[in-house]
């Protein structure tokens, strides 16, 4: 599950609600978000609404949906 952190950018998100994540991404990488925003479009294509979000706590970047998977 992640869980939101504080902010404009997270208004949208309820308070319970349950994300899965699909794929991690350092925060620090050379290419930015890059390698997180093109796995996402990727998956997008594929039919998952997927989405890039920050994880402040470990300073990652994940690529979620609202789409359980398997």
């Amino acid at each position: 599950m992640v869980t939101p952190s504080c902010g404009s950018a997270n208004a949208a998100w309820s308070a319970t609600a349950q994300r899965t994540v699909l794929e991690r991404f350092p925060a620090g990488h050379p290419g930015g978000s890059w390698p997180a925003d093109e796995f996402a479009a990727a998956q997008r294509a594929q039919g998952t609404d997927a989405r890039v979000v920050m994880d402040l706590g470990s300073d990652q970047l994940l690529v979620v949906t609202d789409t359980i998977t398997q």
